[in-house]
């Protein structure tokens, strides 16, 4: 099987648009906002914030590539598996759409949100603290932005693992992250956070529906493929 390179730009677009990871850079923006008054801090922490989760990101996947690839070895049953779960986090997701906080729901959870406000306020003393809640952002948001990653690692690990397709994750997780970093360039030259965030709200929904049907899209794929 062959991962091209449209199918990857087109995943890593619909990923990069979670609103996830929309909220807690604004939530970290306005609070840089807030604190300092010389825009060039703003951006380098929060930069060095973006960099830690490109990195962390970077990491999970080439972690999970080959682990991915040895269970396709064991058996295509564990392909047929990872696929229906991807289905199912994209019917989470088109439930959301609608009926959202009722039932399981592909989000944070509420004790790592909570860690996340406590750990942004920490964030202006050092910039080290910056790129720990990165990592620590990047963990603890899997659950609410990795379905679509899971899939497309899945698909590589089908294909084999390749120096080729090494690129392919640099590639993915650099498009990932690239709303963030036009967001902070924004923030940084005079836009106001809490407008991306009125934005965000006003998206939420559509940004949800789109990442369902991805989902799912891939999930049969997967599964039409080793079958």
């Amino acid at each position: 099987m062959e991962l091209n390179l449209p199918l990857l730009v087109g995943a890593a677009v619909v990923d990069s648009i979670n609103p996830c990871a929309f909220g807690v850079l604004i939530f970290l923006l306005a609070y840089l906002t807030s604190t300092f008054k010389e825009p060039r801090r703003v951006l380098l922490h929060g930069f060095v914030y973006i960099i830690a989760v490109f990195v962390t990101y970077l990491a999970v996947g080439l972690v999970l590539l080959p682990v991915l690839r040895q269970l396709g070895a064991i058996s295509t049953v564990a392909y047929i598996v990872i696929g229906a779960l991807v289905i199912l986090f994209g019917l989470l997701e088109l439930k959301d759409v609608f009926w959202y906080g009722r039932g399981p729901t592909l989000a944070i959870f509420p004790s790592a949100a909570k860690r996340i406000e406590i750990y942004v306020k920490h964030v202006s003393k050092k910039l080290v603290a910056a790129f720990g809640l990165g990592v620590f952002v990047a963990l603890v948001e899997l659950p609410c932005t990795g379905a679509v990653y899971i899939a497309v690692l899945s698909l590589m690990s089908l294909a084999g693992v390749t120096l080729k397709y090494a690129w392919f994750l640099v590639l993915y997780n650099f498009l990932f992250v690239l709303p963030l970093f036009i967001i902070l360039f924004l923030v940084a030259k005079g836009r106001e956070a809490h407008r991306f965030e009125e934005w965000r709200q006003r998206h939420k929904r559509d940004m949800r529906l789109l990442t369902g049907l991805v989902l799912i899209g891939l999930g049969i794929w997967m599964i039409s493929y080793v079958r």
